[in-house]
């Protein structure tokens, strides 16, 4: 009979809290090797230790690196941004553009008036009505976007 894996609830709540180390075979320092306490899986566990070994142990960050699995610019990013946010700063965040920058919510009305009067209208022409009317350069398939979000937020 087979027996089933029980569960690994911290590796749950890392993948939950979008904490887990994608590299985490890359880390080759003894500590996470011979220890139950250190989880490479942890990102932040990672880089906080890793931060450490250079700052109070004196290690170079050259050997580091190299232990850790990362690159210098990413020794340097967390270093950085450490000493800026303290452990918040370890935390991953979301790269790129945070949402819809350029059509706003008064965008989006003015797109919607033109395809409540014109439904077949294309993504093409409203991208040219809204240069003529805010100024504004937009990509067809950016107004494609916009209208299908705003199709998903109606009920």
């Amino acid at each position: 009979m087979a027996r089933t894996q029980k569960p690994d609830a911290k590796l749950a709540a890392l993948k939950e809290s979008g904490t887990t180390n994608p590299h985490a075979h890359d880390v080759r320092d003894p500590a996470f090797s011979q220890s139950d306490f250190f989880d490479p899986r942890d990102l932040v566990q990672v880089r906080y230790e890793m931060l450490r070994r250079v700052r109070t142990e004196g290690q170079s960050i050259a050997q580091t690196t190299s232990n850790f699995g990362v690159s210098r610019p990413t020794f340097y990013k967390a270093q950085s941004d450490f000493k800026h946010a303290g452990l918040v700063g370890l935390l991953p965040t979301k790269r790129g553009p945070r949402g819809a920058h350029k059509i706003t919510a008064e965008v989006l009305r003015y797109i919607e008036d033109l395809r409540a009067n014109d439904p077949d209208r294309e993504a093409q022409t409203l991208t040219e009505d809204i240069a003529a009317h805010f100024g504004l350069a937009v990509h067809r398939r950016t107004v494609e976007r916009a209208l299908a979000r705003s199709k998903k937020k109606r009920p």
